[in-house]
């Protein structure tokens, strides 16, 4: 078995943990969502089992490096981190609500990891300007930081159709965690996002300097990176120096996911030195 097949099975433990959360969040059974974290807890065993195999497989090619050097790479590890933040909270909190919107974005981003005719998923040599720690340094951090804001995303939608329904008609709503934990919730992932981001950002300066000359250089990414790092320390001012909460603070979470979104896909659309991540 090769990392390909592990990876895609992952791929269909992640819809099915999804599956699995939306029907505990609905029906509200204990058995089926201990059934979601058991298969989310298999889906992401499985995609460090892939991730770890890929890489040993990039060394039988005689090609060695760390899994983390294109589009279709960092994707995998994205998802895998989503889903270990998530399996913390739910830990912690003891709810496995925010399953149903923590899974369907690591199965997303993992379909489209596999299934994208845009992606290549073959083990390629790394360029010169690659072939340094930093990159594995700043890879990690960044992903990290991402997939806090991406589950950050997921939770001030909860909030906003949670406050939509202040009359409690839509059943299943009722099942959500008060409004007052989604807010410290997403509060608590931003802090945490916001923190790897930024080592991602000082990690990926110090990489370019070593690989390029220059520690900034204006290109897209970097600057759309730097402008995600201004969305999300205007959140935390916002929170911690203005005191606002509920609606304004799920909007800005929202927008700064949007900007992660852009600053990851968007930005590989144009010509840059980071354009290699596109492939």
């Amino acid at each position: 078995m090769n990392s390909s097949v592990l990876l895609s099975i992952t791929t269909f433990t992640y819809g099915l943990a999804a599956f699995f959360y939306f029907a505990s969040l609905i029906f509200k059974k204990p058995l089926t969502g201990k059934l979601a974290t058991w298969t989310a807890l298999t889906g992401v065993t499985v995609n460090a089992a892939g991730i770890i195999l890929r890489w040993m497989e990039s060394y039988r090619l005689g090609i060695g490096h760390a899994p983390l050097s294109n589009m279709y790479e960092s994707l995998v590890f994205f998802s895998c981190t989503i889903i270990i933040i998530y399996l913390v909270i739910e830990r912690r909190y003891k709810t496995s609500v925010i399953g149903a919107v923590a899974t369907p974005l690591a199965f997303l981003a993992m379909a489209y990891a596999s299934l994208s005719p845009n992606i290549n998923d073959r083990i390629q040599p790394l360029i010169p300007a690659l072939k340094s720690n930093w990159l594995i340094a700043h890879v990690i951090t960044c992903f990290l930081g991402y997939a806090a804001f991406a589950i950050a995303f997921g939770i001030s939608l909860m909030y906003l159709f949670r406050q939509r329904d202040t009359e409690g008609k839509i059943r299943f709503l009722s099942h959500f965690p008060k409004s007052r934990v989604l807010d410290e919730l997403t509060h608590q992932m931003v802090m945490f996002g916001f923190l790897f981001l930024s080592i991602g950002i000082i990690t990926g300066s110090v990489w370019a300097n070593s690989a390029w000359g220059s520690y900034w250089s204006w290109d897209p990414k970097e600057t759309w990176s730097l402008i995600t790092w201004f969305v999300y320390a205007t959140f935390l001012h916002a929170r911690m120096m203005r005191g606002w909460s509920g609606k304004r603070i799920a909007y800005l979470s929202i927008l700064g996911f949007m900007a992660v979104i852009f600053t990851y896909f968007g930005v590989n659309l144009l010509p840059g030195l980071h354009s290699y991540g596109s492939g």
